[in-house]
């Protein structure tokens, strides 16, 4: 392949669209519709151009904030305190537009608003909501969410991190691994367990606390302009006006939770829909023994295959985001959809990868980028094993968790 040939295939790829096979469009309305218009216009204009340099140094780009506080796609459901109004499904689509684009800005913007923002709107009290989301919904204090500890991720409800009382503050120690943004957020929801009641409580914690110290976690081939941290909890002691006062339990947690995992199903729905574009535009324009790639059943079949699993995908994303603004949604029908998007996207973007041959493992392409990336997303806010052992429970009546 000439270097004019592969300039010609990246440039029709940064170009691409979004597909949808089973008119998709007709099931949102005008202004989820706009939302992903703006969102993928931005994304395609600001963020595309810069996230394959930003992606290999694994640095995360400040100078995008700006641009993402015009957007004002700061919501998810939440009412009131500067956030933008929308539906699940439309909280949704900013997910997918992200993902398209890179999951890594896709990540901090669900860790800013699907976890930390949300566990302050469902756990805190009204005052706590009035102190901190305004600033955050503007995007000037950025969160961060710390429940995974070094020794518990799938089972993270047998957290170790203790919290004591002592008069009006409490007193945390412990340690978490993994929080995203964690390593330059202004606040970040820490949960630690109750020496007095041994239940679950959360506490908002600023990064210049003393006893707080986040370092870097290197080293990661995945959603790696994510500043994810180790977190050493050394006896940091916090008012007790910053603990989350409806926060008594780990089911609390899973209250937050629920909703994050939407988020990561139509984020996972975005990388597949970005790696079914790029595979599509090459194999049209790739030509190997005198004709394009695309016409060979090999590559046509994978397509269908791509195709088929990106629809189910975006139709499971769609009825998931109405059930949740409806208040139907169970933890288990959450669980089944992060499930179902997350394993299918990573296949895709498996896929994906084939067609492109040996372009498939440079970032010039993005595949490898989105296959790289969606090795997290199928990872975090429960594992696949995790999610799909919830379902189990609930379908079966019998837990089978060991």
């Amino acid at each position: 392949m000439t270097d004019k040939t592969t300039e010609d295939l990246a440039e029709g790829i940064a170009r691409s669209r979004g597909t949808d096979y089973l008119h998709m469009r007709e099931l949102i309305t005008d202004d989820e519709a706009a939302l992903l218009l703006k969102v993928r216009e931005f994304g395609e204009r600001e963020l595309l151009p810069i996230v394959n340099d930003y992606w290999e140094r694994g640095e995360f780009p400040f100078e995008i904030l700006p641009g993402l506080r015009e957007l004002e796609i700061v919501g998810d459901t939440m009412q009131g305190y500067g956030t933008t109004p929308m539906t699940a499904v439309g909280q949704g689509l900013v997910s997918y537009e992200l993902g398209r684009i890179d999951g890594s800005i896709g990540t901090f913007i669900g860790v800013h608003v699907g976890l930390a923002m949300q566990s302050i709107y469902i756990l805190g009290s009204e005052e706590q909501r009035q102190r901190w989301l305004p600033a955050m919904a503007r995007l000037e204090k950025i969160g961060a969410f710390a429940l995974t500890e070094p020794n518990h991720g799938s089972d993270s409800v047998a957290l170790e991190a203790t919290a004591t009382r002592d008069g009006d503050h409490w007193v945390i120690n412990g340690a978490k691994r993994w929080p995203g943004n964690a390593v330059w957020c202004d606040i970040i929801i820490v949960f630690a367990r109750d020496t007095a009641d041994g239940k679950v409580k959360g506490f908002v914690v600023e990064k210049d606390d003393p006893g707080y110290r986040a370092t870097k976690i290197g080293g990661k081939v995945s959603l790696r302009m994510v500043q994810n941290a180790d977190i050493v909890l050394d006896d940091l002691r916090i008012p007790d006006d910053r603990r989350l006062v409806n926060c008594n339990g780990f089911p609390d947690v899973s209250k937050v939770l629920m909703g994050t995992r939407n988020q990561v199903a139509w984020a996972s729905t975005g990388h597949a829909v970005a790696a079914y574009e790029i595979a599509l535009n090459y194999a049209q324009k790739r030509v190997q023994f005198g004709k394009p790639i695309a016409n060979t059943q090999v590559v046509q079949s994978k397509l269908v295959e791509m195709l088929g699993e990106v629809t189910a995908m975006q139709l499971y994303c769609i009825r998931l985001g109405r059930l949740l603004d409806e208040g139907a949604v169970t933890d288990t029908m959450a669980a089944l959809a992060k499930y179902f998007c997350s394993v299918k996207a990573r296949h895709v973007c498996r896929l994906a990868r084939d067609v492109l041959g040996g372009n498939g493992i440079t970032l010039e392409f993005h595949v490898m980028r989105h296959l790289c990336d969606m090795e997290a997303l199928v990872t975090y806010e429960g594992t696949a094993e995790i999610q799909s052992l919830l379902v189990g429970r609930e379908i079966t009546g019998g837990g089978a968790f060991v």
